[in-house]
């Protein structure tokens, strides 16, 4: 008989979320790195639709609402949803929204998706259905980029290497990445092409 799909429970969210910045998104200078590093991959200067999976607090939602003309981000915890509302307050063409994946998904397509640090808390069985889904919310020029810690911990089925050799099982060879000793960073777009030949360089 084959086990359910399992996923991280949600009262793990909801102890963690007691702190405002359970992670150290706006602490530390590891979360400030990688977010710079996730900006900085962007195929393109701007987007027309963005949707970012587990928001957190906001931090980078904030990040991306300078770069696109609409957003959506979501999360499964009521506390980060509230969070992540107050960050972003100021950008009227952001919506933050309470889902829980992949039992609820956006019905439209999206020029760029962000799937960062929310791969792990999923088993492989139901990564496999979330990165199918990815891939059809995925608009004809669209851009995914993934992020994932590298070390296992405790709460957390998979390890990022897995998120990201699942990824790579639905999507194909990725058109760019980054690695170093504690994450992966790395893009699948549709059209598959480089930022230079976005930019008639070649």
């Amino acid at each position: 008989m084959t086990a359910p799909p399992r996923t991280t429970p949600a009262a793990y969210f909801e102890a963690i979320y007691a702190d405002d910045d359970p992670f150290g998104y706006r602490r530390r200078w590891y979360e400030a790195r990688k977010r710079d590093l996730l900006m900085a991959s962007l195929p393109k200067a701007h987007f027309e639709s963005v949707w970012e999976l587990g928001c957190s607090n906001g931090e980078l939602t904030d990040a991306l609402a300078a770069r696109c003309d609409q957003l959506l981000a979501t999360d499964l915890d009521a506390r980060a949803v509230s969070l992540a509302q107050a960050r972003t307050a100021r950008h009227p063409h952001v919506r933050i929204a309470r889902m829980q994946h992949p039992g609820q998904w956006p019905a439209t397509r999206f020029d760029l998706v962000v799937f960062s640090e929310v791969g792990y808390y999923f088993d492989d069985a139901a990564l496999a259905g979330v990165a199918s889904g990815l891939r059809d919310a995925l608009a004809p020029d669209g851009t995914l980029v993934a992020c994932h810690w590298l070390h296992p911990f405790d709460a957390a089925p998979l390890c990022g290497r897995r998120v990201h050799a699942r990824l790579a099982a639905v999507l194909g060879a990725s058109a760019f990445h980054y690695e170093d000793a504690d994450l992966r960073l790395e893009g699948w777009s549709v059209q598959n092409r480089s930022v230079a030949e976005r930019e008639a360089l070649r």
